[in-house]
């Protein structure tokens, strides 16, 4: 079971949550990504959107962190400890 623990723990989540909070990145950088590929045959479309949802996942990312997730062995977060 630690498999599938182990990970989520260090962003201070659960199985499921960290399921969710990934499967709701993947959507976005999905839909990021279809629009990215009609931009590269038609520039005039969709000129911001890989930027922008870049931007959002990371925001999303740093604010959403939990404070007391346990960082991972070797990460600079362990390391200040």
């Amino acid at each position: 079971m630690k498999l599938f623990t182990e990970h989520p723990a260090t962003a201070g989540e659960s199985y499921f949550e960290h399921m969710g909070s990934a499967m709701s990145f993947a959507a976005a950088m999905f839909t990021a990504s279809l629009a990215c590929f009609l931009h590269a045959f038609l520039p005039f479309l969709f000129k911001t959107r890989g930027r922008d949802t870049i931007s959002d996942l990371y925001v999303r990312m740093v604010t959403h962190r939990h404070k007391d997730a346990i960082p991972p062995e070797g990460s600079l977060r362990a390391s200040r400890r």
